[in-house]
């Protein structure tokens, strides 16, 4: 830079300009990060699902505010990039919360920190998993039995094996196809595990043939029609071997 070239605001050479003003003194005559005074949130207050965007997601958060929920409001100068921001509760309403925050803002190679105060308004809405779940409502089934029989003779060992098992394939599941399972009813035979989401009951059932080796029998029922077409609800039967399910040995002559 030519040692004649100097920032037009504070005088200062030596220094990256662009358009004749330096870094430090653009960054304090620009709006680096900006959230509205007031915003607004939807959750779920049953699962704590979010809705953004026409869609639910993050079932399971906590009804707790956070950085992730109020990103989407943040408003950057086309320059700036934000590093971190930590949002701190100062006080309000279960329905009405009032916060600050704290953002690392990156600006033309200079790191600032920019306070952000906000009130969200937080609206509860259920969801639409926790809204069929409510109503009983479920698109599949997956049954859980044992081997083959006409009718188990200890039927309590049997739900609690098929239980350990269900345990360890729930670790494994994704999110949604934990959202999908919608309720559990206990079976002389095993138990019924009721799905909203067909495809997340599908690849449940998958997951336990791949782990288990076990075939998977499936059906469907006619349940009604959606604009003019059948709509099927589709049960997937799996049947894990065991001892606990047979009939117990006769005395010994």
């Amino acid at each position: 830079m030519p040692p004649h070239e100097f920032c037009v605001v504070c005088g200062r050479t030596g220094r990256t300009l662009t358009d004749g003003v330096c870094a430090e003194c653009a960054a304090e005559r620009t709006s680096l990060v900006r959230i509205p005074e007031h915003v607004q949130v939807v959750l779920c207050p049953q699962c704590g699902a979010r809705r953004g965007g026409g869609r639910w997601s993050r079932a399971g958060a906590s009804s707790v505010i956070t950085a992730e929920d109020l990103a989407p409001f943040l408003v950057l100068d086309p320059e700036a990039a934000v590093r971190e921001v930590r949002w701190t509760e100062r006080g309000g309403t279960p329905s009405r919360r009032e916060l600050r925050g704290m953002a690392r803002v990156r600006f033309r190679g200079l790191e600032r920190a920019v306070a952000l105060d906000v009130v969200v308004r937080v609206v509860g809405q259920t969801c639409t998993d926790c809204g069929r779940r409510s109503g009983r409502y479920y698109t599949a089934i997956v049954q859980l039995r044992g081997e083959a029989s006409p009718r188990t003779r200890r039927p309590k060992e049997l739900r609690r094996r098929l239980d350990g098992v269900w345990q360890g394939l729930w670790e494994e599941f994704r999110g949604d196809w934990r959202s999908a399972v919608a309720w559990r009813e206990e079976r002389p035979e095993g138990w019924d595990v009721y799905f909203t989401d067909t495809l997340a009951a599908r690849s449940v059932a998958r997951l336990a043939r791949q782990r288990f080796g076990i075939p998977i029998v499936e059906s469907a029922s006619l349940f009604g029609r959606r604009n003019g077409q059948d709509v099927y609800r589709v049960t997937f039967c799996l049947r894990f071997p065991g001892r606990d399910d047979r009939t117990p040995p006769g005395p010994e002559r």
